[in-house]
């Protein structure tokens, strides 16, 4: 990536663990910390930041890459992360410290944010104001180490954080699903069929069944990394075959009794997009199988990973 392209956004959105994934290894993302902006203590720490006496919110700071992945793109995830009509806090999380706020960087990284909120207070979706703010940035000062991309150091706790504070819910009533008439214009038919309506493609007759070139498969919809081409194998059922995701975390299982049968369904965690199914007949060590339908997957080949904005998973095939 080329480093001199890169530039800053900061977004508030309640707690912070929670902010990291979503942006998280998305094509162009160089990095998402957690930290503390917008008050007047330097390097505040984390308990002082909570007593909501230092004028800082919670808050993740986003190096990316615009050609790669706009502000634009980034202002409307972070809409879908919050509730953006609540003033005092963030689902149970209440206080000052926890409100939400776009900082800019930039004055056209301004005029696209309060483009971006009419339009969003334009659309209806809710029916109470928007009062997320959108401030000049401030010094930001990085959280504890332990703060940072606690999703992936305590995935049992965060996913249970998540759900228990009511924000998944929340996402899931006003976000997931009110977005498919837009899906329709950039998924082809099979696209839309698998990962909508929880579709399946037939067996031999799909892109990746027999793929064989090294590179990573992401999320058709949201781009999210979700399986390597290290972990693939024929597994002669006519689909492409994983034993494992490149990151547990990135993958939702669901029971499944549709067709009369009992089985595990695999989701994408960031769209919510139907992948497949996993069973317990694979090779690895964990002895699974991941089933999963080409339409829902774009493959990135290993020479493009850096230059698609993939390039920290360039390792995957140094082993």
């Amino acid at each position: 990536m080329n480093k001199h392209k890169l530039e800053l956004a900061t977004f508030a959105g309640g707690c912070f663990w929670c902010m990291v994934q979503p942006f998280d290894e998305l094509p162009g993302i160089e990095s998402v910390i957690s930290g503390y902006t917008g008050g007047n203590k330097e390097n505040p720490t984390y308990e002082e930041v909570c007593s909501n006496t230092t004028g800082h919110l919670e808050a993740v700071q986003i190096t990316y890459n615009p050609e790669i992945f706009p502000y634009e793109k980034l202002l409307e995830l972070f809409w879908q992360q919050i509730d953006p009509t609540d003033s005092g806090g963030q689902f149970f999380d209440r206080g000052e410290s926890y409100k939400t706020a776009i900082f800019y960087h930039t004055e056209e990284q301004k005029k696209l944010a309060e483009a971006s909120k009419e339009t969003l207070e334009k659309s209806g979706r809710f029916s109470k104001p928007i009062v997320t703010m959108i401030l000049e940035a401030k010094p930001f000062y990085p959280a504890e180490e332990y703060h940072q991309d606690f999703y992936k150091k305590s995935t049992g706790r965060y996913k249970q954080y998540r759900t228990g504070s009511g924000r998944d819910r929340f996402i899931q009533e006003h976000w997931n699903g009110n977005n498919k008439e837009d899906l329709k214009s950039t998924l082809s038919p099979i696209q839309y069929e698998v990962t909508q309506n929880n579709g399946t493609e037939p067996p031999f007759h799909n892109e990746f069944w027999n793929h064989v070139e090294e590179g990573i498969y992401v999320d058709i919809v949201s781009g999210k990394p979700l399986f390597s081409s290290k972990d693939k194998y024929d597994a002669g059922c006519g689909w492409p075959s994983f034993t494992k995701p490149i990151q547990d975390f990135e993958v939702v299982e669901k029971m499944d009794t549709t067709h009369g049968m009992i089985r595990t369904e695999v989701r994408s965690k960031t769209a919510d997009s139907h992948l497949g199914h996993v069973f317990d007949d694979g090779p690895g060590p964990n002895g699974l199988r991941y089933c999963i339908n080409s339409a829902a997957l774009r493959f990135i080949p290993k020479d493009d990973l850096e230059k698609e904005g993939y390039g920290k998973y360039a390792q995957l095939f140094n082993k």
